[in-house]
């Protein structure tokens, strides 16, 4: 976005009012967008570079409440200014808390107007700055982990994030598969532009090919407008399938003709529409699998895969326990208004023994729990649910081995030797320090802790002077 760019959409069903707002901020230097609806809006939004968005509160079909909505899932960041009645003042509180930026009543005073707009344009260049500040910080600072597995999924993420290449991102449910998809698309060279999400598991086919191609006015009972797919607000930038796997077989040919052709079809529409989207898909299925079984198509398949990038489970990452177990503390404590310093040995342990096929999220959710309940600065394994807890030790996988002596043969064989989380989170910070050339401030930000906390934890385990 050019620093001295100054854009903004009005929406309102007056055209006396759009022209009257019009006026007064191309005079203050503006580049002023209109709509006549919230339809409308959606529809020319894919082609606007937006510094703030000033939305009518009430207008025929849908409202600005709704429209608010979605621009807060479109275009995450912009300031949305809340236009209404002097009597519905209660209405345009309720949208500041469900994300809008401030609120004008009508007729709105000039100076007030200018005053609001440039408060909103000085928030608009910090997000955008913040935004490029966290890309050059590295598309993967959000990822957790330090464990040779994650270390590999990073540089992955940091080769392919440039390309234009199609990426399949495999993994289980609470994964991250989706911050996956966000570290790819801010290494890219689409960074400034969207970033649009679809779950291709949580809508029924005919919805969801809706949703994906969008549809014009009249196509359906209920189509009272022309609303623009999610190819069509991802223009330019990227869209991620999540779980594609799901997607029904129908709905799988026309995604082939999208990334193969480059232009998708609204419904009801009778001319393509060209696209410009990345593709990023991923699933928690084994989609050879499911093209053997005949669940999915083989080409479509062929054409997402040109990489696959792996996540593995917890489970084959426990060094990386501590780490998140750091990170998610003083995450959820302050989302939870709850002040915890840190967990004891036997927790980890008891963390460590569990197979967690839930992964991270089963984590997040499990030491949430534990916070809310907690009386403590210091989680204890009491805290951990019941099938957390009950996990047997002998079912721990053996991380190393050590020697012993054969009693048959006098032979050297190996012995299995499960360590503690203490040992495993030593190791992290170990491969952490190796891994950023023993920089203690890039350490700290690729494990997810302070540099204070590095520090405790290096002075612990004796590391402070390697």
């Amino acid at each position: 976005m050019d620093a001295n760019e100054k854009n903004v959409l009005i929406v309102d069903d007056e055209p006396s009012l759009r022209m009257l707002i019009r006026a007064v901020l191309e005079s203050d230097g503006w580049t002023v967008h209109e709509a006549q609806s919230g339809e409308q809006a959606l529809e020319i939004l894919p082609g606007l570079t937006l510094n703030a968005a000033l939305i009518d509160m009430r207008m025929d079909g849908m409202d600005g409440m709704s429209l608010l909505t979605e621009l807060n899932t479109i275009m995450p960041g912009l300031p949305v200014i809340m236009l209404t009645a002097f009597g519905n003042v209660n209405s345009a509180v309720i949208a500041m808390k469900h994300g809008a930026f401030d609120y004008l009543t009508k007729p709105a005073d000039n100076e007030e107007l200018k005053a609001v707009l440039a408060k909103a344009l000085n928030y608009s260049r910090l997000v955008d700055e913040n935004e490029k500040l966290k890309s050059a910080a590295g598309a993967t600072e959000q990822m957790i982990g330090s464990s040779r597995a994650m270390l590999q999924v990073k540089e992955l993420i940091e080769q392919a994030g440039p390309s234009e290449a199609t990426i399949l991102v495999l993994g289980e449910s609470g994964t991250g598969k989706e911050l996956v998809a966000e570290g790819l698309h801010r290494s890219s060279l689409r960074a400034d532009k969207p970033l649009i999400k679809v779950n291709c598991a949580a809508l029924p086919a005919d919805l969801l090919e809706s949703e994906l191609f969008g549809y014009m006015k009249g196509a359906f009972t209920g189509a009272n407008a022309n609303k623009p797919g999610r190819f069509q607000l991802a223009s330019g930038g990227t869209l991620f399938l999540d779980e594609i796997g799901e997607m029904d077989p129908v709905l799988q040919a026309k995604i082939l003709r999208a990334l193969q052709e480059k232009i998708v079809e609204p419904l009801g529409s009778v001319s393509p529409v060209e696209t410009d989207v990345r593709i990023i898909a991923a699933t928690n299925r084994d989609l050879k699998d499911e093209v053997e079984k005949g669940n999915f198509r083989e080409d479509l398949y062929y054409r997402l895969s040109v990489l696959e990038i792996r996540i593995p489970p917890l489970r084959e990452r426990v060094d990386d326990l501590p780490a998140l177990v750091a990170h998610l503390l003083e995450k959820l404590g302050r989302k939870n208004n709850k002040k915890v310093r840190s967990v004891s040995p036997s927790f980890l342990d008891v963390l460590g023994r569990y197979n967690w096929p839930g992964n991270v999220r089963e984590l997040e959710n499990v030491l949430e729990r534990a916070i809310i309940l907690s009386r403590s600065e210091v989680l204890g394994p009491e805290l951990l649910p019941q099938q957390v807890q009950n996990t047997d030790p002998r079912q721990t996988p053996p991380k190393q081995s050590a020697t012993s002596q054969d009693p048959d043969n006098g032979a050297t064989t190996p012995k299995s030797v499960t360590p503690t989380l203490d040992d495993a989170e030593r190791q992290a910070l170990i491969s952490a320090l190796e891994a950023n050339q023993h920089h203690r401030e890039r350490t700290a930000e690729a494990l997810g802790i302070s540099r204070r906390t590095l520090q405790y934890k290096l002075k612990k385990y004796g590391l402070t002077r390697r």
